[in-house]
């Protein structure tokens, strides 16, 4: 049996951060973003690249292509951006 995937950040408390980053990593690709609500904007990303997501229902008709097309520029963003972070703050704790 599949393991269901928890959509909940593991540090507790983390959500907050992590809406904040989405928000800004995705203002600076051009994409219009609601401090907010920064989960709506997969709804402009589906929109840019021409995939029916819809706001009510299940998307049921979404293959995982399509689902992954939406996710991902918005995922693999924020990963860039925290491995950015992350070397940024290395670099000024060495000597």
């Amino acid at each position: 049996m599949a393991r269901r995937r928890s959509r909940s950040p593991v540090v507790p408390g983390a959500g907050q951060g992590l809406d904040r980053l989405k928000a800004e990593v995705m203002r600076r690709q051009g994409y219009a973003v609601q401090d907010a609500r920064p989960d709506l904007v997969k709804y402009e990303v589906a929109r840019s690249l021409g995939i029916p997501l819809q706001g009510t229902g299940n998307n049921q008709q979404l293959t995982t292509e399509q689902a992954g097309k939406i996710g991902g520029p918005i995922g693999g963003s924020m990963v860039r951006e925290m491995i950015r972070m992350a070397q940024e703050h290395l670099a000024k704790r060495q000597p």
